[in-house]
């Protein structure tokens, strides 16, 4: 399963997915086996806000998001994308994979006002 990380400083896990340009992309096999694969530092143009292209986004390859923070129109478009986001208050990257990966869950975020 492949998980990405909303993270503009690519050490923490940030918020505004729809504007994030930076995401740490995680591949997990299991609870011990959690591999930082890949690194996305895209152009403007491609943050999920404007990006309108007809080609499949980066980011649709992972199988969850998590971010601190999106709006409904966000959810909603990365899951017609098939990616499930989770947004969360959880700061640390390996912190919140690997509690999801226990199936628990993270705790909500901050709230967002957009």
């Amino acid at each position: 399963m492949k998980i990405g990380i909303t993270s503009q400083n690519f050490r923490t896990i940030t918020g505004h997915a729809g504007k994030t340009r930076r995401f740490l992309i995680y591949e997990v096999t299991d609870a011990n086996s959690v591999k930082e694969i890949d690194r996305l530092d895209l152009p403007k143009e491609m943050a999920m806000h404007s990006y309108r292209s007809a080609k499949p986004h980066p980011i649709t390859a992972v199988d969850i998001l998590i971010t601190g923070g999106c709006g409904e129109g966000f959810l909603r478009r990365m899951g017609s994308m098939g990616v499930q986001v989770i947004a969360t208050a959880e700061k640390d990257p390996l912190d919140a994979i690997q509690t999801l990966i226990a199936g628990e869950a993270l705790p909500p975020p901050e709230p967002h006002d957009h």
